[in-house]
């Protein structure tokens, strides 16, 4: 994919722009006046006639005061993008499918602290209370089904899902990747069992709900749900991937909406942002709820609220999400005390619409703005604690292993920099921390005080016949899904039904890497599991069965 720059260019460069003073419409860079819209522009100069595009809406104290749009719509048919064009909105859905189920709790119809079952008996029952709140604040420990499809080789995009995949998919799960309510991992399941849920308690389908109780009554007209993708949407973008300089059509090809599938333009989203001032459905309490963050079951909060996610930047409050899907890109944020909001819809893989929002709201917001403290080093490591510090080290949970390098100012845990606190304690920018113990053991915590304990191994490089023992078919149950792992060539490899072949690259003893996440094999007396480790799937175990001959090594 091709490098650009999406900060704004010269003379109105960034840094100068944060330094400037919003007038009313004006903006003084350097001693000279320029309309935001000037400046917004160069925001968006990449985006031509022969590009697709985004489109971009800014409302300051509950009015719009910018939309424009640049790019191009559709590729083939020479339609340009407007500020009335309808893009997907990705991840940035879940908050609309979360205030469906807040006004049914509102109405008395459901509690969000009710189990998910009492609802959707198809979920399995894991032995501990999983709750609605637990879905929509994505603490529920359920595997998202889109990666668990992709591990049996029909990743998103490649086939038409509908809700009755999800929940087949979702009732297969034998296991969480953590008790619910103990961690966080970000899953499109619960937000599209929350669909479900809405349909089942309302006796409505989802869609015709979120029509009549919350885009009919704000007046969002040109607000929809992409639950029947066949269906023709008029002034739609069409998304778009980029291959080097080539554009090809990348188009969620699903039903499945409610952790994602908003149809939208960017004055609805703004309209949307307005109603957390002006209640013209919910209430002060509605509101409130919504964007209160969520709490780990040991009381600590942690930022993600109700499909909205809670937080501060540049030291203003800051209510947000971002969106990804196929070829689409989006972003919405509001800033609450200074009445900013910012949307951003993109029809390109390339289009950063989240940096793209940060920097345009920079420029509505400047001379509110306060400088981030920086986080610096206050110990100069020695040979000998960095070299405790650095290396390989193994998840003891999900087995994924990291490799800490020695930084300047401290260590690099994969790509997230550390500064030296001490000899042993390296913390980051958002209040995580990386410790050693020197004697191998280490442990990672993030913002919220979670914490994810390590293990020092060494990489390794394995013997043929090594290689040749981990052969064998192996079978999950919960992927419906078959791999059979063979030696080629002296590489270990995978081969799923009907023509992928994943090679493996040895990190540690019994460990590797691979195209569809870490793959361990996991000993337990005479039985050897394959597990594949994700971000979204934690442990997905396949039991060995006995290999064909003449395969194991070919």
């Amino acid at each position: 994919m091709k490098k650009w720059t999406t900060l704004v260019s010269a003379p109105l460069a960034l840094a100068a722009i944060l330094g400037a003073l919003l007038a009313p419409g004006s903006i003084t860079v350097r001693g000279q006046t320029a309309s935001p819209e000037s400046a917004v522009d160069a925001v968006f100069a990449r985006w031509t006639d022969t590009t697709p595009g985004c489109a971009v809406g800014v409302s300051v104290g509950g009015k719009t005061t910018l939309t424009k749009a640049y790019g191009m719509a559709d590729l083939e048919r020479n339609v340009r993008n407007t500020p009335e064009t309808i893009f997907e909105a990705g991840s940035l859905s879940k908050q609309f499918t979360a205030a469906a189920v807040l006004l049914l709790a509102h109405d008395g119809k459901l509690s969000l602290d009710d189990p998910v079952r009492k609802y959707i008996p198809e979920v399995p029952d894991y032995g501990a209370p999983l709750t609605i709140r637990h879905m929509l604040n994505h603490t529920s420990g359920l595997r998202d089904w889109g990666s668990v499809a992709g591990i049996g080789g029909w990743p998103r995009t490649t086939r038409a899902y509908t809700h009755a995949h999800v929940l087949d998919i979702v009732s297969r799960q034998r296991s969480l990747n953590f008790p619910s309510g103990t961690r966080y991992s970000y899953s499109n399941s619960g937000y599209n069992l929350a669909a479900i849920l809405v349909s089942r308690v309302s006796g409505m389908p989802f869609a015709e709900f979120s029509q009549q109780r919350v885009f009919g009554p704000l007046g969002m007209t040109r607000t929809s749900w992409r639950d029947d993708h066949r269906r023709i949407v008029k002034d739609r973008a069409i998304a778009y991937s980029e291959e080097g300089e080539t554009y090809r059509t990348l188009m969620p090809f699903e039903n499945v909406h409610g952790n994602g599938g908003l149809l939208t333009t960017v004055g609805d989203l703004l309209t949307w942002n307005h109603n957390f001032e002006t209640h013209l459905i919910g209430d002060a309490s509605f509101v409130r709820e919504q964007e209160t963050a969520g709490r780990f079951n040991d009381g600590r909060p942690h930022r993600y609220a109700l499909g909205l996610m809670v937080g501060r930047r540049h030291g203003l409050r800051e209510v947000s999400h971002s969106g990804s899907t196929a070829g689409y890109r989006a972003h919405l944020t509001r800033f609450p005390d200074q009445r900013v909001s910012v949307a951003v819809l993109c029809n390109g893989s390339g289009g950063n619409a989240t940096q793209y929002t940060n920097t345009i709201a920079e420029l509505y917001l400047a001379g509110h703005a306060k400088p981030t403290p920086t986080v610096k080093a206050t110990h100069r490591l020695s040979p000998q604690e960095a070299g405790a510090a650095t290396g390989m080290f193994r998840n003891t949970v999900t087995g994924e292993a990291v490799t800490v390098t020695r930084d300047d100012d401290g260590v690099r845990v994969d790509r997230a920099a550390y500064v030296a606190a001490s000899g042993r304690r390296f913390v980051n920018q958002n209040g995580g921390a990386w410790e050693v113990d020197g004697r191998g053991a280490a442990k990672q915590t993030d913002a919220y005080g979670s914490v994810d304990t390590f293990e020092r191994v060494s990489p390794v490089t394995p013997a043929a016949a090594e290689l040749i023992a981990l052969a064998g078919v192996y079978v999950s149950e919960d992927a419906e899904t078959t791999l059979v792992a063979s030696v080629e060539g002296g590489t270990l490899v995978l081969e799923r039904r009907p023509d992928t072949v994943i090679a493996l690259t040895p990190t540690y003893k019994d460990a590797f890497s691979s195209s569809i996440g870490t793959i361990v094999f996991r000993r337990g007396g005479k039985t050897l599991e394959l597990s594949i480790v994700q971000d979204r799937v934690w442990d997905m175990r396949f039991a060995r069965r006995d290999l064909p001959t003449n395969t194991s090594q070919r």
